[in-house]
């Protein structure tokens, strides 16, 4: 069956499935005012417990900073104002006991997550079920399910629908050689762990992982994002064989880790990351990346019932420009609308939300909101080399005013005595058409491009990536995307501004000669990518990825151009 490898490696095992019920609603409803209250008092009390569980799993078991990242978005969850707000409304007005109250709740909420374009944001549902089973757990008196005490045999590959967070942070992992579920994405928990323990994991298998059983002999190709149930004894040998060149390509990769990407006629390629936190910034120079391409700024203002203050955002960058190592770091102001909604900012009922109010558009017409944040990144630029970063620009106006604001940040930190960088560098993301096409005027108003390759897609080709019915249509090798990717890049060049690309083409290796060739000089990625695209880099030369370019740009579908490029990378 066909999934998403998301944690690369091959594995070969037994099946251990597990199976997870849905909770169920009870329809009892309360009498009196003394029932509510003693609801109200069971549901504090199981939000307590389930605090207090978690503490209890930070302070006695060793973590690494990614499972602690999760462990405090638990625990910012279960002390959400909204969700305990929503509850309490539901058994105070509805009349519905705790348990019923949460599930309704913790649904609701699950489904807005799950309705998000954006991937990591969808993820981030898993957080929200994951919290409501376990305050669920302790309203029925059961404490946290006992997921610890899971025995696996050695070679045990793990089958489940989705594995929780709760799983995933006390799972005894020691004898797990790899992943397998019918749901999850690339930001998934799964996907988390699965990278930071370097274990193989495929996601999204579908329905049909469901008929695997426990000791089904299991093959799992996370690079190609295969698995293989009860194969033959020629796939087990065949796989056998790959898994053993592959774990010594791995070491070799590892080995890349303090190498500059230089290609091999000395052109110097600057390899940086994607993140959404400080924690993130380990796993940057673990993968020996350059910096941060792009810093997500949304999740600051998540999960919360009011925008974050100027002071509680300037800690924020504050902490990641300190564990920069003074690397650059481009802050992208905040990207919300579309499917980013705030449960405490009304945005209008759009038709066509993603083509409406959002990301850049508010922040012009919200310039209370937008100074802010300009203010708090500013206060943070002594900490580190940090860069300011517009998204869904879509014309030269919108830089001009949004630069506008800027100076009158700055003028309101220096009428304070506050210190920043004055000379803080601004650009833009080139992720709609018209700024692809007009890169030439809008490089003369910002100091660097980030081309946003998925927007960038999706617009061109008029293609929702999310939709089922056409994803397919969905192709960053279409040669009108890339003719846009080129102009892009030539244009800053002419114009001296630095290129990077910050979309998922960036991590795609059989896109890296391409973009090598067209002049990229910037990629950035999840950092887990970065070894894999410097190996390519340092392999090859300036000159045969120029060769490659020029045969491209010359063909006229992208099926034409896929082929030509595997052919290349091999």
């Amino acid at each position: 069956m066909k999934g998403i490898g998301v944690s690369p490696g091959i594995s070969i095992g037994r099946a251990f499935v597990i199976k997870k019920t849905e909770p169920a609603l009870t329809g009892i409803l309360l009498k009196n005012e003394a029932e509510i209250l003693l609801e109200i008092e069971r549901f504090d009390l199981a939000v307590s417990h389930a605090a207090d569980e978690i503490e209890s799993i930070k302070a006695n078991t060793v973590l690494q900073d990614e499972e602690l990242s999760l462990l405090e978005t638990q625990i910012e969850l279960l002390t959400d104002p909204q969700i305990k707000a929503d509850v309490i409304e539901k058994i105070e007005s509805d009349k519905k006991n705790a348990n019923d109250a949460l599930i309704e709740v913790i649904g609701n909420f699950v489904q807005l997550f799950e309705n998000m374009d954006d991937e990591y944001m969808r993820a981030r549902s898993a957080d929200i079920k994951d919290i409501g089973s376990r305050i669920l757990n302790h309203l029925d008196g059961q404490g946290q399910g006992k997921v610890n005490t899971y025995k696996f045999a050695p070679d045990t590959i793990v089958i489940a629908e989705d594995i929780s967070p709760s799983d995933t942070l006390t799972m005894d992992i020691k004898h797990v050689t790899g992943f397998a579920t019918q749901a999850g994405s690339k930001t998934s928990h799964t996907t988390i762990i699965a990278k930071s323990k370097g274990i193989p994991a495929v996601v999204s298998c579908g329905n049909a992982l469901a008929t695997v059983v426990n000791n089904d002999v299991v093959i799992l190709d996370a690079i190609n994002g295969i698995v293989y149930i009860n194969p033959s004894q020629e796939i087990i040998d065949d796989y056998t064989i790959k898994r053993a060149a592959y774990r010594e390509r791995t070491d070799k990769l590892k080995a890349l880790k303090d190498v500059l990407a230089i290609t091999r006629d000395g052109k110097r390629i600057t390899l940086s990351a994607n993140i959404s936190g400080a924690d993130d910034m380990e796993d940057v120079f673990y993968n020996g990346g350059d910096g941060v391409g792009l810093l997500r700024t949304e999740l600051l203002f998540m999960d919360r019932d009011s925008f974050p203050t100027e002071d509680e955002q300037f800690e924020f960058y504050k902490s990641i420009a300190l564990r920069s190592k003074n690397k650059p770091v481009i802050v992208r102001t905040i990207d919300i609308g579309g499917d980013k909604h705030l449960p405490y900012f009304n945005l209008p009922a759009e038709l066509n939300p993603f083509l409406g109010y959002r990301a850049i558009r508010i922040c012009l017409d919200r310039k209370d909101l937008f100074i802010t944040q300009l203010k708090a990144i500013l206060r943070a630029s002594v900490f580190g080399d940090l860069k300011i970063m517009f998204p869904m620009i879509s014309n030269v106006q919108e830089i001009k005013s949004a630069k506008s604001i800027v100076a009158e940040a700055k003028a309101e930190l220096l009428n304070d005595n506050i210190v920043f960088n004055a000379d803080i560098k601004i650009g833009i993301m080139i992720e709609i058409p018209s700024a692809a096409i007009t890169a030439d005027i809008l490089a003369q108003e910002v100091d660097f491009f980030s081309i946003g390759t998925n927007d960038l897609c999706q617009y061109t080709l008029a293609v929702d990536r999310m939709n089922e019915k056409i994803s397919h249509l969905y192709d960053p090798f279409n040669p009108g995307v890339l003719r846009l990717i080129n102009n892009v890049i030539e244009q800053g060049h002419k114009h001296n501004i630095h290129v990077g690309m910050c979309g998922e083409m960036a991590s795609d290796p059989i896109a890296t000669l391409l973009l090598l060739g067209m002049g990229l000089n910037d990629f950035s990625m999840n950092a887990a990518s970065i070894p894999t695209i410097k190996n390519i880099i340092v392999n090859n030369s300036i000159t045969k990825a120029r060769n490659i370019y020029k045969n491209v740009m010359e063909m006229n579908s992208s099926e034409k151009i896929i082929a030509y490029l595997q052919e290349a990378a091999q």
